[in-house]
Formats: C-alpha cells, structure tokens, sequence
C-alpha cells in the first residue's frame, strides 16, 4: 500500500458485473477530474487464446480438469504483483491488452485472441485502476492484496452469476449453454480456492441478490433486472462509514448487520457514488500531501 501512489482492485468472477462497476468509476474519475491508469486482469493471462487451447488440451490429457483462467498458474500474477508494487512506489509500471473480438482489434490493431504489447502507463497519474479475477489474490508467495489501498469486491449470488456468465458467451461470444456449462465445471476447484477467498480480503463488497426464482440458471430465459434484486454491501472494516446517512439517501435502504447495508437492485449506482466517492477523494488527497 502506499500514500503517494494509490491503487484501486476490483475483483470478480467471469460474469460477476466488474465491467459494470468499472463504468461508475470511470463516472466518479472524470467528474472529480482524477487521472486514472486503468489495468484488466485479462491483460495478464499467461497464454494467448490459441496457447490457452493447446495448454488446455495437454493438462486435459493428462487429468487434469481444473485448469482454467481462474488458476493462478493460468495467469502472471507475479507480474502482475510486481506492476501493483512498482505503482506504489513510484506511479510507474506497464501493461498490455488482450483482445477479445473484432471491434476490439479494429481499435488495437492486433487479431482476436491475442495480446498487444506492453506499454508504459501515462505519467502524472493519480491513481491505477485494476478490474479482473485476481485483485486480491494472497496465495503463497503471492501478495497482490498487500498492495492495493481500495479492494473491491463484486459478488452476485452464484445462480445469478451464472446466468450472467450464460447470456453474456451465448450473445457476445456465440457459445452453447452447454459450451458455457462446460467452462463453469472446469473452473469450480479454482473457483473456491482462488476466487472465493479475495473477498475475505477486500474492503467492500457488493453482492446482488436476486427477488425472482433462479434455481436452475441453466434454463433461465432472462437475466433478472435491477427492479428484480437487492444488493448487500458488506464493509471488512465498518468504522468510519456513516450509515445513518446512507439510509436516508437511499430510500428503501436498511442495515442487516453492523457491518452491512442492503439496498434496492435501482440503487447501486447511487450507492456507489456515495460510498466511495469520498474513499477516492481521500486517497488522492492523502497522495498529493504526502
């Protein structure tokens, strides 16, 4: 962690909605004129997609069937640890792209399924920003947790998140239900043994619940709207947040633990900005002191 130069990880499974909180971000950047070094946890998978598919095959071959993106052996997350340490302490680090689909490679200029090289991050920051699967990962020698001042975590439910995950590959990407399934087995041991436990670790999380029944997410025609849910938002550490005054500002909105607040599905965004507005503004404000 470090005053001088902060870092911000919102971490989240596949589907889980980061992309989602990362547009509130990049609300609360440009209206309070921060400047922001964005990052993506894709950006530091280990394979290409081809390489990704051969290494799946192979590990598959010989029995293993745990392997996937979620894996930290999938990922350079000592790479990764590194970028977020050399932030710290000098606002200094590089990063790279990788590019999904074809209006992604229009823009960089490199094929679908491959990464653009790395590149030194704009000087004069005043903060980086990381959004992907392993933002607060603490595992053996891997501490990238350690490093980052404001860990974010975005939780739906699990059936929920499914769903999410099912419609999104099935539309943007042209996957089967049952090519997606395929994937959420494969990344289950990962699932509860790498992704699970950063939101031990993280400082906020939102979680979306939702009202409507979604028991088999599997034959789940539509993904359950903001009006269909509530969201608990659950602080490590609670002192400090005034929420006498978040529940008045957020109408519906009540504590269901010392530590946690649930509130209506619409509210999220609302919510956001008022929790972590503040928190954002603090970090640049203790960085330019110091």
């Amino acid at each position: 962690m470090s005053k001088k130069h902060p870092i911000i990880s919102v971490t989240g499974s596949s589907g889980a909605g980061t992309t989602t909180i990362k547009n509130t971000f990049d609300q609360i950047f440009r209206r309070e004129k921060i400047s922001a070094v964005s990052i993506e946890g894709d950006a530091f998978h280990r394979y290409d997609r081809a390489a990704m598919k051969a290494e799946l095959a192979r590990r598959t071959e010989t029995g293993d069937h745990t392997f996937s993106h979620f894996s930290l052996e999938a990922n350079e997350l000592k790479r990764l640890e590194q970028v977020f340490r050399q932030y710290g302490e000098t606002g200094t680090g590089q990063t790279r792209h990788y590019v999904h689909d074809e209006a992604e490679a229009e823009r960089y200029g490199v094929p679908p399924g491959h990464f653009t090289a790395w590149e030194d991050f704009s000087p004069q920051s005043d903060l980086l920003f990381y959004e992907g699967l392993h933002g607060a990962v603490r595992s053996g020698d891997i501490d990238i947790a350690g490093y980052a001042d404001l860990k974010i975590g975005v939780v739906p439910v699990i059936n929920l998140e499914w769903i999410q995950k099912i419609h999104r590959d099935k539309a943007s990407r042209g996957y089967s239900t049952e090519a997606v399934t395929d994937v959420i087995l494969r990344r289950m041991h990962a699932y509860v043994h790498v992704i699970c436990p950063q939101f031990t670790e993280t400082d906020i999380n939102f979680q979306r619940v939702p009202v409507v029944d979604t028991s088999n997410p599997f034959i789940a025609r539509w993904i359950p709207t903001a009006d269909e849910s509530l969201v608990v938002i659950r602080f490590k550490n609670p002192r400090g947040i005034d929420f006498p005054y978040l529940t008045s500002m957020i109408q519906g909105s009540w504590m269901s633990r010392a530590n946690s607040i649930v509130i209506p599905g619409p509210k999220l965004d609302l919510a956001m900005q008022l929790i972590l507005t503040p928190m954002i503004l603090r970090l640049v404000s203790e960085s330019k002191r110091a």
